[in-house]
């Protein structure tokens, strides 16, 4: 297994990915996350979705897990962020 190359403010990327991915879910009606969910069920839920509405591809049936769906997501806000967001120049 290749390890995850880490991402700078990883954890903070995917705090507002969870947020903005609850709210893109919900506009969706996929649904409407309770505050009491657990994250990693969050994450597996907006994954799926983003997955479905080809926004992020797809990660390797041998990667689907909780921790390469986290950094997939990191990614994504990384990406979908403006240039100027403190979360990318901070």
């Amino acid at each position: 297994m290749s390890a995850i190359k880490k991402i700078k403010n990883e954890k903070e990327l995917l705090g507002e990915a969870i947020r903005i991915g609850s709210a893109y879910f919900e506009k969706r009606g996929a649904g409407k996350f309770d505050p009491d969910d657990h994250a990693d069920m969050k994450v597996r839920a907006i994954y799926a979705l983003l997955v479905r509405d080809n926004l992020i591809q797809p990660l390797a049936k041998t990667h689907e897990d909780v921790i390469h769906m986290k950094h997939k997501l990191a990614l994504w806000m990384e990406r979908t962020l403006p240039a100027d967001h403190p979360l990318k120049t901070g």
